[in-house]
């Protein structure tokens, strides 16, 4: 568990000339704590990232057509079936992409879907095999369910995958190729030619399309300064892309992302998650005695907001190798996070990662509490925190809350320019304590915000032995 001491800063009586500028307007979107953008002022306060909780390892590459160069994991819902697509072969074989199916995230099942023989047999889940050498379409096939609702159903299900593109000069380079299917099982090429030409893109390529934003995003690798980093291309068709544009990380080194992993959150789009694998290739032993490995990697948590400009709010690892030894080396591989987050319950979210990279690759999942990847922490002490001004609309404030038997939370509501708002203190605020996903505030027995919606306000939130994971308004 990683946390980030909040500044101590005491929250001032407000005046009626307090600043008003600044106003966030939030709507009734899912506000998450990955980032301090919410918290204007605070006291005896951190923030906390939360890491999954290992689960089961629910699927091993050990079919005949996969081995241990598989890897690069794409997992989504696709209605009442979740879809995990992966690389298989690599190493004495042909580079494959392949398809297990799912009902719960947990059982996982290749469905024999009859398309390609290997070693002379049909009877297998292989859905492309690209158009020959091991470093073409197949080596990091990424698909995504198309939600663009001008889409054409035969492009219902869209892909990025390596190809080749000569230049200018007549140098043969890499690049992406797009990919269409009608049902995601049945793949054929968009164009011959490339669709993106600069990068690197010898990793998983991710697309998606961004409801909020009404575009196609991309994020490709390249190398950047000498480390593997990651750009951004946009497009309104899936053909024509922008020049790639680098990644903003804010201050400090640029550390090796050799995957990224970057999706809008499920149950907010607007927020982008990444969950970059970080290789640290200088780290050649561990242990005692000592073990010669390939490098080392784990695999950290960013947050984006507008796509390009990404947070590193915890500089910690997200997932670490942990106590197993296999999970330590095999860099270009372990403890890679799957493309995707997969709603499994109402009260959690399911992640996978890959495991014992040496030996026979597995994926292993983990949950996450919804919306709870960081949290604003409270201990003994009673802490408070002020947001900025914000907009929102609705009728009701719902908390994503946990509390000791013995912790609480209370929240009041202040003008733009930090007045208090009659009726709406902290101390008209009924105690809030328990552990709930969405917990509805009352003031005074009264959770009706309807009339305040007119303005922007600001939440001021008392904490103690407390850990707030989101909030949001709705009606």
């Amino acid at each position: 568990m990683a946390c980030l001491i909040l500044a101590a800063l005491t929250i001032p009586k407000a005046t009626a000339s307090s600043e008003t500028t600044g106003v966030l307007d939030i709507g009734m979107r899912r506000q998450l704590f990955v980032d301090k953008d919410l918290i204007e002022k605070s006291e005896n306060l951190d923030l906390r990232m939360h890491s999954p909780v290992p689960r089961e390892a629910v699927f091993s590459f050990d079919a005949p057509w996969e081995g241990k160069e598989s890897g690069y994991t794409t997992v989504f819902r696709d209605d009442n079936e979740l879809r995990m697509y992966y690389r298989g072969g690599g190493e004495t074989t042909q580079e494959v992409a392949c398809l297990a199916t799912s009902n719960d995230g947990v059982s996982w099942i290749r469905p024999k879907f009859g398309l390609y023989a290997f070693n002379g047999s049909k009877d297998n889940n292989i859905v492309y095999v690209g158009r020959g050498t091991s470093y073409w379409e197949a080596h990091n096939f990424t698909p995504f369910k198309d939600t663009n609702t001008s889409t054409p159903a035969e492009q219902r299900y869209k892909a990025l995958g390596l190809g080749r593109h000569k230049t200018a000069t007549g140098e043969t380079v890499k690049a992406l190729v797009a990919l269409i299917s009608a049902d995601g099982i049945h793949w054929t090429l968009l164009q011959e030619a490339p669709v993106i030409t600069k990068g690197s893109f010898d990793s998983q390529n991710v697309a998606f399309w961004d409801s909020v934003r009404n575009q196609y995003v991309c994020y490709s690798r390249h190398g950047r300064n000498g480390v593997r980093s990651v750009q951004l291309s946009t497009s309104p068709d899936f053909i024509h892309w922008t020049e790639p544009k680098w990644l903003n990380f804010g201050p400090g080194t640029l550390e090796q992302f050799y995957t990224n992993a970057i999706q809008p959150y499920p149950l907010e789009p607007s927020l982008y998650l990444g969950f970059p694998m970080r290789f640290v290739p200088a780290r050649k032993s561990i242990g005692f005695p000592e073990r010669k490995v390939d490098g080392l990697s784990d695999s950290v948590l960013i947050s984006s907001h507008d796509g390009l400009d990404f947070t590193r709010t915890f500089r910690e690892a997200f997932i670490r190798p942990g106590l197993d030894v296999e999970n330590w080396g095999s860099a270009h591989s372990n403890n890679t996070p799957a493309c995707g987050l997969l709603q499994t319950s109402d009260s959690d979210i399911s992640l996978y990662w890959a495991e014992h990279c040496n030996m026979v690759p597995r994926m292993r999942r983990g949950t996450i509490r919804t919306d709870g990847f960081a949290s604003v922490h409270a201990g003994d002490d009673t802490g408070r925190f002020l947001t900025p001004p914000l907009r929102f609309s609705g009728r009701r404030l719902l908390l994503n809350v946990s509390t000791s038997a013995a912790g609480s939370v209370r929240v009041g509501i202040r003008d733009a320019g930090g007045l208090g708002i009659p009726g709406f203190d902290t101390r008209d605020c009924i105690e809030v304590y328990g552990d709930e996903l969405n917990r509805i505030v009352l003031w005074n027995g009264n959770p009706s915000l309807e009339r305040l919606a007119i303005n922007p306000i600001r939440l001021e939130f008392e904490m103690k032995d407390a850990d707030l994971y989101s909030f949001r308004f709705a009606q």
